[in-house]
């Protein structure tokens, strides 16, 4: 191998040294040139190539916004959505109780008024409002009528009466303290309530629908009673 660069050296001294001074500098020159040729033309070259990478790309940029907003456009409008979906957007939120009707619901408690009428041995001083007492009235038994309610329908009615005893309950809840404590629970499948007032125990019977029934109100109803 070193042979043989020797020998090409050795060529290119000899052709070197046949031509004159002046034809060598002038191909140095041309030489320089025809580099500084090539040197331009590849910064040209470069200069297109990336204007070229940079149109290419704005191309495309705008090619998929265009077609994402084309597929937003046709989701958004599609006729389908709403029947795919069952209901429109109002019906689902019309379809969710507001609170303002949650509201209405639990505060439908009933109102107690004073009660100015006396109910054998069995007087209370606050009475529901609008409900009368059923005739005839006995000693130890008081049945009340809520309003645009049939006679015979008995599972709408409120039963008081006086006993001896107290009731058995299940599922009992105590309601106040001391000697006014209200125990109201289960019996016979109606819910009860009693107190103990003296020697003696007031029971009142709940209506079937007990929704306004509350355990306060049960409370404060039995609690302005006297039994003698």
């Amino acid at each position: 191998m070193n042979d043989v660069k020797s020998l090409l050296e050795e060529f290119a001294d000899r052709a070197v040294a046949g031509l004159p001074p002046a034809d060598v500098d002038a191909d140095v020159v041309r030489g320089r040139r025809a580099l500084r040729r090539i040197r331009a033309r590849r910064r040209v070259t470069g200069v297109l190539c990336i204007a070229a990478a940079s149109a290419a790309v704005l191309v495309v940029g705008n090619q998929a916004k265009w077609w994402d907003k084309g597929e937003a456009e046709v989701a958004t409008d599609s006729p389908d959505a709403d029947a795919q979906t069952g209901q429109t957007p109002t019906a689902a939120a019309s379809s969710a109780p507001s609170d303002d009707t949650m509201s209405l619901y639990s505060g439908s408690a009933l109102a107690l008024v004073a009660n100015g009428q006396a109910w054998s041995t069995i007087d209370c001083k606050l009475a529901p409002e609008g409900w009368t007492p059923e005739t005839p009235v006995t000693a130890d038994r008081v049945v009340l009528t809520p309003p645009s309610v049939r006679t015979s329908d008995t599972d709408a009615k409120l039963e008081l009466s006086a006993a001896d005893e107290s009731q058995s309950l299940t599922a009992v809840r105590a309601i106040g303290s001391g000697a006014t404590v209200v125990h109201v629970g289960q019996a016979s499948g109606r819910q009860v309530g009693q107190i103990k007032l003296g020697e003696r125990w007031l029971v009142v019977k709940l209506p079937v629908d007990v929704q306004q029934w509350t355990d306060d109100v049960v409370a404060r109803f039995l609690e302005s009673c006297t039994v003698s």
